[in-house]
């Protein structure tokens, strides 16, 4: 299936491994231009070499409030034009409900929420000038259905889901969509830390995942939590 994404540029955060890596190659492996970014130039340089197609490497912290603003403008001014962004940050520490602090709320809300909502921000004008765009977050499948010990990352994801929803509605109609993934555990380093065992999926055919959702074929696909749990997750809505 032709995904329609020859010579789109997409930007994709937390690039350098794990889902935003994963995500990264499948839109290269389907002609797009691709901005990875994350912390460490390192392993950026790294995963970019691994990538079929015409890539740029920014060192940055998304959490840093004026981080997705440049990463937007770096893509332009090396590309000329940006299609699609893929919003994804690193998981924040364990914690139950009961034990959670302000700081690490904070800390959470900014990595995982605020950080998203600024790409949004810088990169949405230009999309809307086009015409066209697609939107999509990396979250959790505790989007659905919370995780105890994970109680920073149920708040602050939930909340993005939150506003990715209502978003969408004032999008609608304008060629820009705006979805979620929700991964269930994939054979990622967060899953390591997190000590998780058992069945869990490949990264790359989440990339794939994520690939399909930013094609010219899914216009009308706008406000969409897409669950990739393997079945994990028991909930019904």
């Amino acid at each position: 299936m032709d995904l329609d994404l020859e010579g789109k540029v997409a930007l994709v955060t937390a690039s350098s491994r794990g889902l935003g890596r994963g995500s990264a190659l499948a839109l290269s492996q389907e002609g797009a231009k691709v901005v990875l970014s994350a912390r460490g130039q390192e392993q950026l340089t790294a995963t970019a070499a691994e990538l079929p197609g015409e890539t740029l490497t920014v060192a940055s912290d998304i959490t840093d409030p004026q981080a997705p603003a440049d990463l937007v403008a770096a893509a332009l001014e090396r590309f000329g034009r940006l299609d699609i962004v893929v919003g994804n940050g690193g998981g924040p520490p364990r914690a139950r409900a009961l034990d959670v602090e302000d700081a690490g709320v904070l800390d959470a809300v900014n990595a995982n929420l605020l950080a998203q909502i600024r790409l949004v921000r810088a990169a949405l004008p230009h999309m809307q000038r086009s015409g066209w765009g697609r939107i999509v977050f990396v979250t959790s499948w505790s989007i659905k259905q919370p995780i105890p010990t994970l109680a920073y990352s149920n708040v602050a994801r939930t909340g993005l889901w939150a506003w990715a929803k209502t978003a969408a509605q004032d999008l609608s109609g304008t060629g820009v969509t705006l979805n979620i993934v929700a991964p269930g555990s994939h054979a990622t380093e967060r899953s390591k830390e997190l000590g998780v065992t058992g069945r869990m999926g490949d990264p790359d055919d989440f990339g794939r995942i994520v690939a399909f959702l930013c094609s010219g074929s899914t216009g009308f696909v706008n406000g969409t939590a897409l669950m990739v749990d393997g079945g994990e997750s028991v909930g019904l809505l």
